[in-house]
């Protein structure tokens, strides 16, 4: 699977437990982290949570493994790093303390179930 349709995958995955917020940062060529990150957002600590472990088990069952994961055990940030993607799940106001989007500002931009693509804008 690729680079592009692991972001997707996983974006629908969060969107299928009613994550809030699915932007795909495409960060490819503006640092090695990662190719994209997947930002989501949970209303609580028991939605990250939830939304994070659909995640990972699906993209289990599909053969893909994270290389490390990070937070699940407070709900607050869950980080998971399948190396090319990086998928954060956010408590909402976590989210918006770090503001990743505006840290990435020129990364493009996709949406769900939209062929729009964003650039270094937050509401399009």
């Amino acid at each position: 699977m690729d680079p592009f349709e692991i972001a997707k995958r996983t974006g629908k995955l969060a969107e299928e437990k009613k994550a809030r917020d699915i932007v795909i940062l495409e960060l490819a060529g503006l640092t090695d982290i990662a190719d994209y990150f997947l930002i989501v957002s949970g209303r609580n600590e028991r939605h990250v949570k939830t939304i994070a472990g659909h995640i990972l088990e699906s993209m289990e069952l599909m053969g893909v493994r994270p290389y490390s994961t990070e937070g699940f055990e407070n709900g607050r940030w869950v980080i998971i790093d399948y190396q090319t993607v990086v998928v954060h799940v956010f408590l909402q106001p976590i989210r918006e303390l770090y503001d990743l989007e505006s840290l990435w500002f020129d990364a493009k931009r996709h949406t769900l179930g939209s062929e729009k693509t964003l650039k270094g804008v937050k509401d399009g």
